[in-house]
């Protein structure tokens, strides 16, 4: 699919945006569930498409929950979860209504042991946040969850990779221990 936007946005009138862990930010994950409290008889399709993406954070959720616990089983201990950005777009330090800050919050909730990154902020209230390649070293498991430029180049052979975003195309190689998904 990244494949397919990324020639589809070849075009001077196409700017088909990556799909990601959610919809995030002050305005698109908020301002449509307006519309539909004002006119719930017209907004039907804006209430659908909000709630399919208010669930691709659960869905996410779900999916490293299994991954954790696959190592679990397999390692006989608990992985760390290295959650990779925070904010909910690329390049930026805002996190309203983040779903990747959301999923991160969650795991830790659930007991999970997670590492938070997030290149554009220092320090947040419910994490320490750590260097992303301190991060990669130290984790068992690697979420990708926002395309931060600082991500695209990181070598991670032989770690546990779930990319929800993008950063890595999914021709490129990894060591031959490493599980990738790609969110496809």
């Amino acid at each position: 699919m990244y494949e397919v936007i990324r020639l589809a946005n070849h075009h001077p009138r196409v700017n088909i945006l990556q799909p990601g862990c959610g919809v995030g930010g002050h305005c698109i994950a908020v301002d449509p569930w307006f519309l539909v409290a004002s006119h719930p008889e017209h907004a039907k399709i804006i209430k659908i498409a909000r709630e399919v993406n208010d669930f691709k954070s659960a869905w996410v959720i779900e999916k490293v929950k299994s991954t954790a616990l696959t190592f679990e089983l397999e390692q006989h201990k608990k992985p760390k979860i290295a959650c990779m950005g925070l904010a909910f777009k690329p390049d930026i330090d805002d996190l309203r209504e983040s779903p990747a800050l959301h999923i991160a919050q969650s795991l830790q909730a659930q007991s999970f042991k997670v590492l938070a990154v997030e290149p554009n902020i220092q320090q947040h209230a419910d994490f320490t946040v750590i260097d992303y390649k301190t991060a990669v070293a130290q984790a068992d498991i690697i979420v990708f969850l926002v395309k931060h430029r600082e991500f695209l180049e990181l070598n991670v052979k032989d770690k546990r990779v779930l990319d929800f975003c993008g950063v890595f195309d999914t021709r490129r190689l990894f060591g031959s221990n490493s599980i990738v998904y790609t969110g496809e």
